[in-house]
């Protein structure tokens, strides 16, 4: 079975010494003065790409943004993505394990989770320039490896964290919304990371320590769709990050997200995207 392309976190020869689980580069020494192309391929650690100023094209999880000044690009793990990016953008990249950032500050962790749901934030110029200043300060950082660096690099992690939740909450949550907020949140991790291998509401709901009417009430109350319809959307995505960057055959991708029944699986496929599996490879690869 193959696998769809991961790429690791390394660390350059001239850093070799450096453990930290975390990078942090320019944009313009990625580049190098030449139009940048990477194919469908996926990360086992967190990926951001912020750029003051970009042109290009980014896809991730199927869903296309054109490339603009004052963008954030936020991708969890597991997360399949391809980007075109000009010779000329600017910015900063940064790359980070999960076991980075794990802390025992509720609020940080929380934090983490909550921005990494969304993909794409446009910055207005003044919230970008507060964005840009904290990340010039943490590249200074990393280069310069001054006493208690690493405990500053994560301060100022936080810090840019913080700046994007602020995008997101321009409408004040109660708590009881707070609450429905996290456990979503919570839900669509536990889906990227065991939809394989667990697909019952009732499965999900006792990892998260509801009932399943719980959860449905849940997902129904913030994105309007019930928890098996997430399940479903999960399963597609995957299915289709299969098809798209691997050679594998149908009915490995089946038994791989683990259904038996290979025509069954085609039949789901194609009710959920208006295709059969291998029409959608030819169509969209």
């Amino acid at each position: 079975m193959e696998k769809i392309p991961v790429r690791n976190l390394t660390t350059p020869p001239e850093k070799t010494n450096f453990s930290l689980n975390f990078s942090i580069r320019t944009v313009q020494d990625l580049l190098l003065g030449e139009n940048f192309i990477q194919e469908l391929h996926r990360h086992d650690f967190y990926h951001i790409l912020v750029l003051q100023e970009g042109a290009g094209f980014h896809e991730i999880d199927f869903k296309g943004y054109e490339i603009k000044d004052n963008t954030v690009f936020f991708l969890r793990p597991g997360q399949a993505h391809r980007l075109e990016l000009n010779a000329k953008s600017t910015g900063f990249m940064i790359q980070f394990t999960t076991g980075f950032y794990s802390s025992d500050d509720k609020t940080s962790q929380t934090s983490l989770t909550k921005i990494s749901q969304q993909n794409y934030y446009e910055l207005k110029e003044a919230t970008f320039q507060k964005v840009l200043f904290v990340l010039t300060y943490i590249f200074q950082e990393y280069h310069d490896k001054h006493e208690n660096y690493i405990e500053i690099i994560k301060a100022n992690l936080r810090i840019f964290f913080l700046e994007l939740m602020r995008e997101q909450n321009n409408n004040p949550t109660d708590n009881t919304n707070l609450y429905a907020q996290e456990r979503l949140d919570e839900f669509r991790t536990l889906l990227e990371t065991h939809i394989r291998t667990h697909k019952p509401i009732a499965a999900y709901a006792e990892m998260l320590h509801l009932t399943p009417y719980q959860l449905n009430n849940i997902t129904k109350t913030l994105v309007n769709k019930k928890a098996s319809e997430l399940i479903t959307e999960a399963i597609i995505l995957e299915s289709k990050r299969y098809l798209l960057a691997t050679s594998n055959q149908v009915n490995q991708i089946a038994d791989y997200m683990g259904y038996e029944d290979v025509s069954y699986f085609i039949r789901f496929f194609r009710k959920h995207t208006g295709f059969s599996p291998e029409t959608f490879r030819k169509n969209f690869k």
